[in-house]
């Protein structure tokens, strides 16, 4: 079948419908999912393109809500045109991208209509984007809202990058009474600098040094305030980027008292830990930091406790004189990590050794993700109505990650030369097939998903 047709039914024995997989013929009609039949309901009769993957694993496509694609202004650490086609490749079928580390950020209406701007025809799958929350901006938060924004995310600590400077508690204050009644998110970058953190005083060279200076207490004191936050203002909350395991009872005890708040990790915190990284080894260097992997296994506990909601990429390039190889400076090096294209397969291979089924992949990596963009009423489901975004897949198949094969616009990754369990096979687009076997679409068919106003956002 010819990159970019219209496939009007995917067969397979492996389809993943609810917690079961079996034999299913998926039709497809209008770019929805228009019913979902057994191989006997399916008359061969009907007249329209069907591909049979035999016995590849048909689900929901991954929906990635953080990715940092950096366009406008850093096109030379990623842009739409990559990074779309990074996340095709990968099985990826929506991204949301975050409100830096382009120039300028998404944190005005004007700058919100740029970035559309920038993006238009350039997008290999559908694409949502976050607003952003700085010292300021308070009076843009609602008419981003209306003009479409998933919601909005800020940073507890220094973001990184000048233009997006992170809050205060009294920026915090005001950002929520705007965000009040609107139906919208919160997102935070959950790490406060503490007056006794460990001085970078050792040895740069050493990950130890760089992980001794990013201490758990950050993200356990800065998760303590967006708790008491959620709860003073019952305005939806969301941590990003999980790395340490110490903050979950708080967490867990704000939602049992009735904060409306979630929380995510990445493919890098579970699937990588600090004892392994070599020294100078900064393609390793993210913030929140990499832990050790007692604390990997407890965000794995977590998250087949349903106490971690979902699963993303935190996908952060950088051009590769930023991650300071040549001197292996943990203290200078960019912190970030490019995965996007890697996530299932990432997940996969550590989630399938801990007992998760396939139906764990599609609720952290595709379900709960859409929830919290409001997109689950049009992604993330195998169900008739539904976008038919589908990844086609093999879970037992293994492959190497090499340069050759990687889409992102700059190929350092901590993942190169790594082996994973789970080979892409094709990505199907709103019944359009994007990406099979290697080769991907030469045109972009992804849109721009604008989050229409919400019910209670009538009074806006």
């Amino acid at each position: 079948m010819e990159l970019g047709s219209t496939v009007g039914a995917v067969r397979s024995t492996r389809v993943l419908l609810g917690n079961e997989v079996g034999p299913a013929v998926v039709v497809i009609k209008d770019g929805k999912i228009y019913q979902i039949l057994s191989d006997r309901d399916f008359s061969k009769d009907v007249a329209c393109e069907v591909l049979d993957v035999g016995d590849s694993v048909v689900m929901p496509g991954i929906v990635d809500c953080h990715v940092h694609v950096n366009e406008p202004g850093r096109t030379s650490w990623e842009g739409f045109w990559t990074a779309t086609r990074a996340a095709a490749a990968g099985g990826v079928t929506t991204i949301v991208d975050m409100p830096l580390n382009s120039i300028p950020p998404t944190t005005t209406l004007g700058n919100f209509s740029e970035k559309l701007r920038e993006a238009t025809g350039k997008c290999f799958v559908d694409t949502a984007f976050w607003g952003g929350v700085i010292p300021g901006n308070q009076l843009e938060l609602r008419p981003m809202i209306q003009a479409g924004v998933a919601g909005f995310k800020c940073f507890l600590i220094h973001s990184g990058v000048e233009e997006f400077p992170h809050v205060t508690d009294l920026d915090l204050h005001t950002a929520m009474k705007q965000l009040q009644g609107t139906g919208s998110v919160l997102l935070f970058h959950a790490e406060r600098d503490i007056q006794h953190a460990t001085e970078e005083t050792g040895d740069p060279f050493q990950y130890s040094t760089f992980l001794q200076s990013r201490p758990d207490v950050m993200e356990t004191d800065a998760i303590r305030i967006v708790t008491e936050l959620c709860m003073q203002y019952q305005v939806r909350c969301h941590i990003v980027h999980l790395s340490s395991a110490k903050p979950l009872n708080l967490i867990q005890e704000a939602r049992r008292a009735g904060a409306p708040l979630t929380v995510e990790t990445t493919h890098h915190y579970l699937s990588l830990c600090a004892e392994n990284i070599p020294a100078g080894a900064t393609q390793f260097k993210c913030c929140p930091p990499i832990r050790d992997s007692m604390n990997r296994e407890q965000l794995w506990s977590a998250l087949k406790a349903g106490h971690i909601d979902m699963v993303v990429s935190d996908h952060s390039p950088c051009t590769p004189d930023l991650k300071k190889l040549d001197s292996g400076d943990f203290t200078q090096a960019w912190g970030g990590i490019s995965s996007l294209q890697f996530g299932l397969p990432l997940f996969w291979s550590s989630a399938s050794k801990r007992g998760f089924q396939l139906h764990d992949v599609v609720r952290l990596l595709s379900r709960k993700t859409s929830q919290l963009c409001s997109l689950d009423d049009q992604k993330g489901v195998l169900a008739p109505g539904f976008d038919a975004d589908l990844v086609i897949w093999d879970p037992e198949r293994e492959f190497e990650i090499k340069e050759a094969n990687i889409h992102h616009k700059n190929k350092l990754t901590p993942y190169l030369g790594v082996t994973l369990q789970g080979v892409v096979c094709a990505t199907i687009l709103r019944g359009r097939l994007v990406y099979g076997e290697g080769s991907l679409c030469p045109e972009p068919l992804g849109k721009h998903l604008l989050i229409p106003q919400r019910e209670n956002q009538a009074q806006l």
